[in-house]
């Protein structure tokens, strides 16, 4: 996968977005910044973040995915692969449900995506070098060139997602001290049952990730 690397951006995944507007992406495409300044987060947040951090947006048409992935879990999927990564690397990273990155219990980051047409995009952001008062940062020394060669490497075996799903279910059990937001409510985890689509069910209702 070719990476378009920057100095500073407002979005990576605006960025990207833009290039496939333009008919001018060749995909799959990556783009990595050094500096991002208006980065898109869940919930219509954003996601700003150091210099330094990793801000990363990548694109891969439909076709290519996993033919058993339903849309509604792409971020756990790619989050976990990630994680996956990192994990190869001794850190001791771990995924709160849907597409958060914590080490203990501070997030680090977070993984969106999202569908444009026939192709779709991932936006991921992890604080390397320094965090907000609040957040932590990843627990190893590691390159952001390192990260993004192995993780993209990794992107494209496209494993299946019960591969997947089956490691991340093992691992489940440590959201239940956490939250989550169904919509613009915040709902515990603690008796979340994690289904094999990826979605949950709280009190009989399911719920997807859809971020």
């Amino acid at each position: 996968m070719k990476i378009i690397y920057l100095n500073s951006v407002d979005s990576t995944q605006t960025y990207l977005k833009d290039l496939i507007k333009n008919s001018q992406a060749e995909l799959p495409l990556a783009v990595s910044a050094e500096l991002q300044t208006n980065g898109v987060g869940s919930r219509d947040n954003f996601w700003s973040g150091y210099e330094g951090n990793l801000f990363l947006s990548f694109a891969i048409k439909l076709q290519d995915l996993p033919k058993d992935l339903k849309l509604e879990s792409a971020s756990i999927y790619f989050a976990y692969i990630l994680k996956e990564t990192l994990k190869d690397e001794k850190s001791n990273v771990w995924l709160k449900w849907p597409n958060d990155f914590y080490i203990d219990d501070k997030k680090i980051g977070g993984m969106i995506t999202n569908v444009m047409s026939d192709i779709l995009i991932c936006g991921v952001g992890i604080n390397l070098l320094k965090a907000p008062e609040g957040f932590n940062k990843l627990d190893i020394n590691i390159t952001k060139e390192n990260i993004l060669n192995n993780y993209l490497k990794n992107v494209q075996k496209f494993l299946p997602w019960k591969q997947i799903f089956r490691k991340y279910k093992l691992e489940f059990y440590r959201n239940k001290n956490f939250f989550t937001h169904n919509d613009n409510d915040k709902v515990s985890l603690s008796k979340a049952k994690l289904l094999d689509d990826g979605s949950i069910e709280i009190n009989g209702e399911r719920i997807y990730s859809l971020r």
